[in-house]
């Protein structure tokens, strides 16, 4: 269930990204995207996707928001399984009310940390990339990648939102490290509800388990880690995860309404 592939250490596989290529003049000078349908129908094979803390507040009224078991990562709930994405049509159109996590918008772009240097002073250099696969990669772009052999402002604020999301992944990673050193964790197992041909309640599905911030955990820590957390501004982001957690009928219900198209197996 909470299995998403992200970040940006390597070129091996990432979610959304099928052939990775490093951004440049002499392979993409004449390359850009234009418009086309429906350009977010990549998310159709998607159920989860990662999102940044920022994002909580958002994200929170629209999907639950959900920790992935192994690395933590904090992830929107589009669907039950890969292969359904509650918020997309069958066309491939996203549901225009659903917040789309800067995940999914930095799309066809993508950071990749190139050198790895313990130095002290050497930075991380980013590498930057994209899917040649994409769809709305053109030829004869609307919105090219390079005006001479310099990037388009188009490529330049691309490149700026990778930054920006780089430091909220960062952020990101904090937060989560701030939840695990308090232990506030705690497994929790998805199951579907089923009914007998009688109406009567069946043993439900289990589709797998999730991580989630624990109420009681949260209400039993000490009062000076509590105005910690606080002071750190992390209180509204807990809040946040946990006010997501009631919408879990909601995707119950969407997925309700494809499952004759989509069944689950």
């Amino acid at each position: 269930m909470t299995t998403a592939q992200g970040g940006q250490q390597t070129l091996g596989k990432i979610l959304f990204y099928n052939q990775l290529e490093p951004l440049s003049v002499e392979k993409h000078g004449k390359l850009g995207v234009s418009q086309v349908s429906n350009p977010f129908a990549f998310l159709a094979d998607t159920h989860l996707v990662p999102l940044t803390v920022d994002e909580f507040g958002l994200a929170a009224v629209c999907y639950p928001i959900i920790f992935d078991t192994q690395s933590k990562t904090p992830l929107a709930v589009m669907g039950l399984r890969p292969g359904m994405n509650v918020f997309l049509g069958a066309d491939g159109s996203l549901d225009p009310e659903v917040y789309l996590p800067a995940f999914a918008r930095r799309y066809p772009f993508l950071p990749i940390l190139a050198n790895q240097s313990q130095e002290k002073g050497n930075e991380d250099r980013v590498l930057v990339c994209i899917d040649r696969s994409a769809k709305m990669l053109s030829s004869t772009p609307e919105l090219p990648f390079f005006e001479g052999d310099k990037p388009s402002r188009y490529t330049q604020e691309a490149i700026q939102f990778c930054r920006e999301f780089d430091m909220l992944g960062k952020r990101t990673q904090e937060f989560v490290k701030l939840m695990d050193q308090h232990g506030l964790f705690e497994a929790t197992p998805l199951a579907l509800p089923r009914a007998k041909a009688d109406g009567t309640p069946d043993e439900p599905t289990k589709l797998g388990e999730y991580l989630r911030i624990s109420e009681a955990k949260l209400n039993a820590l000490p009062k000076e880690v509590f105005l910690e957390l606080r002071d750190k501004g992390v209180t509204a982001v807990m809040h946040a995860h946990l006010l997501s957690l009631g919408l879990w009928p909601k995707i119950l219900s969407r997925a309700a309404r494809i499952q004759a198209s989509t069944p689950l197996r």
